[in-house]
């Protein structure tokens, strides 16, 4: 495609003029505009009716497959495809690229101790109502990163973990980040078998079943009880618990400069309530979408 014709297509696709910029030079944007193209799908029509819904691995401890599974068909979103996916470090930074910069060291440092827990579930929808692009309204609809910001009958919100950095779920907010993601997501062979079944109707739910029996048997189901998480790094360092967020942000600090092997899970639960999650650095984020900001750019 040309520069020209890449402007066309990713206007069409998010209200954001940044991320239109930013994304004409994306190698993971271009992938999938251009193996979609060679398979005669057409890029904005594919990723207006189609969503991705990533299970971290944190959603995996908490068990959260089946209940996501029923909010998502009581909303009016089908499952069309459901993959295993290995995170690690690289996976993660690709997905956060546009918002990373503005993660503190300590999230960044929690969030690579997180893809080590598990792998991810990655779950294709296909929305059914069709007022909204697929990912704007499944966005709107999961609740916001902040948990003050949730309300009853979003995912988030139904989920039950009112964290910040385990939030259990994620999902591309407009469709030029559902091209952006697929490519981050699958390989060529992989995402060639999906597009072919997409237009099969083959129930997921086994897949998805199985998928999850996979994950559950390798990862033990966890607490995120901030308590039993101090309680857990005391013992092993053999100190008493403090008390204050300061403190138990220091304890582990302390245990990090000494290079003191704790529980993986109990640092990124505790980490996740004590520790900074922004950085003091200006944001160049691209800002996600809201539905009101999709309407009011669209004719």
């Amino acid at each position: 495609m040309t520069s020209d014709s890449s402007r066309a297509l990713l206007s069409q696709l998010t209200p954001s003029p940044d991320k239109v910029e930013a994304y004409l030079g994306d190698t993971y944007v271009l992938e999938s505009v251009e193996h979609l193209t060679r398979l005669g799908i057409d890029p904005a029509t594919f990723a207006r009716r189609h969503s991705l819904l990533l299970l971290k691995p944190d959603a995996i401890v908490a068990r959260a497959v089946a209940p996501t599974l029923e909010w998502l068909g009581a909303n009016g979103f089908e499952v069309v495809g459901a993959y295993r996916v290995a995170v690690d470090r690289h996976l993660a930074r690709a997905l956060w690229y546009f918002a990373w910069n503005i993660a503190s060291p300590e999230r960044r440092r929690l969030a690579d101790l997180l893809v080590d827990i598990s792998d991810a579930l990655v779950l294709v929808v296909r929305d059914t109502d069709g007022a909204l692009p697929a990912p704007v309204r499944l966005t709107e609809a999961k609740g916001a990163t902040d948990p003050r910001k949730r309300r009853r009958g979003e995912l988030r919100y139904l989920l039950g973990r009112h964290n910040y950095l385990l939030n259990l779920v994620h999902s591309p907010d407009d469709p030029a980040d559902v091209l952006r993601e697929l490519a981050i997501y699958f390989d060529e062979p992989t995402r060639a078998g999906l597009l072919t079944r997409l237009g099969a109707g083959v129930d997921q739910a086994g897949e998805v079943a199985r998928i999850a029996a996979e994950l559950y048997e390798r990862t033990p189901a966890g607490s995120f009880d901030r308590a039993s998480a101090l309680a857990r790094i005391a013992r092993d360092l053999g100190a008493e618990e403090p008390v204050s967020d300061e403190d138990c942000a220091r304890l582990l600090y302390s245990a990090w400069d000494a290079g003191r092997d704790l529980d993986p899970w109990s640092v990124i639960v505790l980490g996740s309530y004590v520790l900074p999650m922004r950085s003091g650095t200006r944001s160049q984020t691209l800002r996600p979408v809201a539905a009101n900001d999709w309407l009011e750019a669209r004719p």
